[in-house]
């Protein structure tokens, strides 16, 4: 195992640093279940102002952000409109339905995003047969869509449908700050059509924990309700809260930073061979890219560069990296020579079924020979392997 990873795995990975750490050990504190935490108030006022709402509500996650504002919006048996991708769909633990008994009508559309037509059409009829369309729910940026921007004047018109049909408009703004900094459209803008929305201290922020809910002062009013009960109401929570306000004032405008290494890692990698990625697709801070091209699966490969130093996620072919103030322009230079090395050389990456098939049935000299790696590849989905469909990826 390397002595430093370079960990691009996510940017809930970044670590307080000495300023940061500063800032929560010299934190006023107070009550915060009394409202008598200064640095608590003082963060949710200032989140409260970046988004031009009325009130903000200080969380332990932004996955409970998520659940209260559907409890608050929702009743049992209703439905949300949301990308099948979204992240209350998929990685939250069911808690849409099990906390709210609500489900989630997942709809398709690229880079983790729909249209309003396709929203429109996924409204539900006014009667008893069917579950009643309660909410429109948005991410930005969009995860699995590479941490696409979702635009103003989408976002906008979005925003006139629900308020059109009578819906509530959240969004889970887990990196809206890196939507505001790459796109130059300010966050109280793209906040302003909907009803609740937060933002996420603990990734691209730096923070060790915490997220902040905004909306109306009824809202929040009810948010702090369910927090109690949720048992996520604190004590001294001000030590976290400084560390969200050291973020809000240095963290922020250095996001450019973030999105600049991404797309140095994606433009890299789009030279590599059997590695397939498009720069322009990279809009913020994540970087997916896929390898099938080189026979390889996302578990082996993963698994074998985080023993070098570097820590990747990834499912199927589909690998993700995620760039963050914890990763520097080098970091991104040597993560990209040890992922050539490792689709070059193999380096201990165990090929999939396929791959080892062509290589040891097919091509039986390759492994003593000049044939690189990209050539194989190209042979991988061209020919009849036992047991396997030619041209699909079965690995």
């Amino acid at each position: 195992m390397a002595e430093r990873m370079i960990n691009l795995y996510s940017d809930t990975q970044t670590q307080p640093s000495k300023a940061m750490r500063l800032a929560m050990a010299e934190a006023p504190v107070g009550d915060e279940q009394r409202g008598e935490d200064p640095s608590v108030n003082r963060l949710c006022a200032m989140t409260a102002e970046l988004l031009d709402k009325e009130a903000a509500v200080f969380l332990p996650s932004g996955t409970m952000c998520n659940q209260l504002a559907i409890h608050i919006h929702c009743r049992p048996g209703e439905e949300i409109i949301a990308h099948r991708s979204a992240h209350i769909l998929n990685f939250e633990g069911g808690g849409t339905a099990a906390f709210s008994g609500v489900q989630v009508q997942g709809l398709d559309g690229p880079k983790g995003q729909f249209s309003v037509e396709a929203a429109r059409a996924a409204i539900r009829p006014k009667d008893r047969y069917h579950p009643q369309t309660r909410m429109i729910a948005v991410e930005q940026t969009a995860n699995m869509g590479g941490g696409a921007i979702w635009s103003l004047k989408d976002l906008t018109a979005l925003g006139a449908l629900a308020e059109q049909q009578g819906l509530a408009y959240h969004m889970d703004g887990a990196r809206l700050l890196n939507a505001v900094v790459a796109s130059g459209v300010a966050a109280r803008d793209f906040a302003k059509p909907f009803d609740s929305l937060w933002i996420d201290l603990s990734k691209g922020l730096g923070c060790p924990v915490g997220a902040v809910l905004a909306g109306s002062r009824e809202f929040i009013e009810e948010s702090w309700r369910l927090k109690q009960r949720a048992g996520g109401a604190m004590r001294q929570a001000g030590i976290i809260a400084a560390a969200g306000i050291y973020a809000l004032e240095h963290n922020v405008e250095r996001l450019a930073e973030d999105h600049a290494n991404a797309r140095l890692l994606a433009e890299s990698l789009r030279n590599l061979p059997g590695v397939s990625v498009d720069p322009e697709t990279v809009e913020t801070n994540i970087v997916f890219f896929d390898i099938a091209g080189t026979g390889l699966t996302a578990d082996p490969f993963c698994a074998a560069l985080k023993q070098k130093g570097i820590d990747l996620g990834g499912a199927g072919t589909r690998v993700r990296a995620v760039t963050h103030l914890d990763i520097s322009r080098e970091d991104i230079e040597a993560a990209v020579a040890a992922i050539r090395t490792a689709i070059t050389v193999g380096d201990a990456i165990t090929p999939s079924p396929r791959f080892a098939w062509v290589r040891s049935a097919v091509l039986p000299g390759l492994q003593d020979s000049h044939v690189s790696r990209d050539d194989l590849a190209t042979a991988v989905d061209t020919v009849a392997v036992p047991g396997l469909v030619p041209g699909t990826q079965q690995h």
